[in-house]
C-alpha cells in the first residue's frame, strides 16, 4: 500500500487532476524529511488537516546534497519516500531533482501550499504562482527544538 502513494511526476500530475475534478482541496508540501521526527509528523499532520489530500514533494537525495552537504541525507530517498508514504495524512508522495520545487507545484496546481513558520509567505517558493491562481499559502508553527541538523548535531556529540 505505501508504495502505491510513491509517485512519478507524471502520475503525480495525473492523480492531482482526478482529485481536482473530484472537487478536492489540494495541499501540497515539500523538503527532505531526512530521519524523521516528531516536528516532522506533527507538521505534516497540521499540512493535512488544512485541505483533502496532501501531495509531498520529496527532494531527492542529489537535490538533498546540494542543498544540506555531503553528508546528507542519512536515509535514502527510497526509504524516505516510504517513510512518507506510510502516514494515513500523506496522500501522495513525489520525487524532485531541480533546486526548487516550483515545476512540480505547477505541474499538480495545489489549491494550497504550505511551509512551515520559518519561512515567511514571501520567501515560499511557488507562493506567487499559487496565489495567482486564487489559492493561498499557509505557514504551520513547527514543534520546538525538532530539527533534524539539530538531531545530527546531538547524535555526533554522544559519540
Amino acid at each position: 500500500m505505501t508504495e502505491s502513494k510513491i509517485l512519478t511526476r507524471d502520475q503525480a500530475i495525473q492523480q492531482a487532476e482526478r482529485w481536482h475534478a473530484e472537487g478536492k482541496q489540494l495541499v501540497f508540501t515539500n523538503g527532505c524529511f531526512d530521519i524523521v521526527h516528531l516536528g516532522h509528523i506533527d507538521y505534516l499532520e497540521k499540512a493535512r488537516n488544512l485541505g483533502d489530500r496532501l501531495i509531498l514533494g520529496l527532494n531527492t537525495d542529489a537535490s538533498v546534497s546540494c542543498i544540506k552537504g555531503p553528508l546528507r541525507p542519512v536515509v535514502n530517498e527510497y526509504a524516505r519516500a516510504r517513510l512518507m508514504a506510510a502516514l494515513e495524512f500523506v496522500d501522495a508522495v513525489t520525487l524532485f531533482d531541480e533546486p526548487t520545487p516550483l515545476e512540480l507545484i505547477e505541474a499538480v496546481q495545489p489549491d494550497i501550499l504550505v511551509k512551515g513558520d520559518d519561512y515567511s509567505v514571501a520567501n515560499i517558493v511557488g507562493a506567487d504562482f499559487v496565489l495567482g491562481h486564487g489559492g493561498r499559502v499557509e505557514t504551520i508553527s513547527l514543534v520546538p527544538g525538532y530539527s533534524t541538523t539539530k538531531l545530527i548535531e546531538r547524535i555526533k556529540q554522544s559519540f
